[in-house]
């Protein structure tokens, strides 16, 4: 039909290694997330091993098994103890040509190929030779040699490897293989064994997934991705109801000294108005009024107001409000007064730290290990009181480096999506 844009189509993406999930193994693990960041980006791919599960990948991902790709397949043990003394076994060639004979109509189907391991380590030489052959005669398309170990630069894989054929194709950088090493310390070590520039290193870390590590719930995991929470560099939460005695204007004014000096605030305030009080919703609607003038719209966040339809009310769970403790860097409440504040009892079992003004949960239980603040003080004061405590803490600072730069999905959009189809060949 014409004038119809049609979406355009993904590559597909082969991951290959010895073996796969279930196996318990840290490249198994990474081949786990890898997969998952593929399907979760709309990229089709396939895991290629010699041995794992289908069921122990994520949903949408296949997998294909060829025996002979598991290093501890029998045929290529036994290759594999004569080649560790130094000796290539007669059935050597014919082992690889079976290799050979196996891929080529398997790794034919993809864009690209992503190896671990296979091109440094030399648990599986015959596999390592086949794949060269294939890249020598063109049966692959673009290829990524994900290097997490050297085998010629281990201290405990050196002496299991020898000059010459095939060993020396583990220290032979391949001009049509893109590298990535999982450090800048493997990069410098990997470069050296190569005798070439660092830059024709790619380093991607590993990463972490937040939400599965934080234990949010479903529900959870939509509102904190909803409101970007994981993306910014300091998260506050108010676990309170939308009431005066709360002070909340004094929070939004908190947040735009914040905000100004660029440390990309999130501040969430987890409870509601009481719609059936028409002078709670007044109050609530005046909050919304002072926010738009502030020019904080983005960084403070009501829930009541975050569901997928903005114009229909959102309450949550006590479960999803554990959640938001979870993601957050600070327990915030600049109360004016309180009967008790329960919230600081909630922080401190879930070791947030906790700024608040002096009410009886704050002088009685939480003493010397809360930050108190007066809330007749500029709001600018209380801002720098709260940068002062994140710049101090090591703890704060590297879990929102962690945060922002080393998830599964930032590493994935940055390092990992500019490599496929040859965009990282160096």
């Amino acid at each position: 039909m014409r004038g119809v844009i049609k979406p355009m189509k993904r590559p597909t993406t082969a991951i290959v290694h010895y073996t796969a999930p279930p196996v318990v193994g840290g490249v198994e693990a990474v081949i786990q997330a890898h997969a998952r960041l593929f399907v979760r980006a709309g990229y089709p791919v396939t895991v290629i091993a010699g041995r794992g599960e289908v069921t122990a990948l994520p949903a949408d991902a296949d997998l294909v098994l060829i025996p002979e790709i598991d290093s501890r397949q029998p045929d290529v043990a036994r290759v594999s103890a004569v080649l560790e003394q130094g000796q290539v076994p007669q059935n050597f060639d014919s082992l690889t040509r079976r290799l050979v004979d196996a891929l080529t109509p398997v790794l034919a189907k993809f864009d690209n190929v992503i190896v671990h391991n296979v091109f440094t380590k030399h648990f599986n030489l015959p596999l390592t030779f086949a794949l060269h052959l294939l890249l020598q005669q063109g049966g692959l398309g673009n290829c990524i040699a994900w290097c997490h170990d050297l085998s010629w630069t281990s201290p405990s894989s050196r002496r299991q490897v020898y000059p010459g054929h095939p060993w020396d194709l583990l220290r032979v950088r391949r001009r049509d293989v893109t590298y990535v090493t999982v450090s800048r310390r493997r990069q410098r070590e990997l470069a050296e064994l190569f005798d070439c520039p660092l830059e024709q290193i790619h380093v991607a870390y590993n990463g972490v997934d937040p939400r599965g590590l934080l234990g949010l719930s479903n529900a959870g995991r939509v509102l904190v991705d909803r409101l970007g929470l994981l993306e910014s560099g300091l998260v506050l939460l108010m676990p309170v109801r939308v009431t005066r005695a709360k002070n909340i204007e004094y929070a939004l004014r908190v947040v735009a000294a914040l905000k100004a000096r660029a440390c990309d605030p999130k501040l969430v305030l987890t409870g509601p108005p009481d719609p059936h009080d028409v002078q709670s919703m007044a109050y609530f609607q005046e909050l919304q009024a002072l926010r738009a003038q502030l020019g904080v719209q983005n960084e403070m966040r009501f829930v009541f107001e975050s569901g997928p339809d903005s114009d229909q009310p959102l309450t949550i769970s006590n479960q999803v409000v554990a959640d938001l403790f979870r993601v957050s860097d600070v327990m915030f409440m600049p109360s004016h007064r309180e009967g008790f504040g329960m919230p600081i009892l909630e922080a401190g079992l879930l070791g947030v730290p906790v700024i608040c003004t002096d009410v009886p949960a704050a002088e009685e239980i939480g003493g010397q290990d809360v930050t108190v603040f007066d809330a007749s003080q500029e709001p600018a004061q209380t801002a720098e009181q709260i940068l002062a405590w994140a710049e101090k803490s090591p703890g704060h600072r590297l879990r929102r480096r962690v945060r922002q730069r080393y998830t599964w999905d930032a590493i994935f959009q940055r390092d990992i999506q500019p490599l496929l189809n040859g965009h990282g060949r160096r």
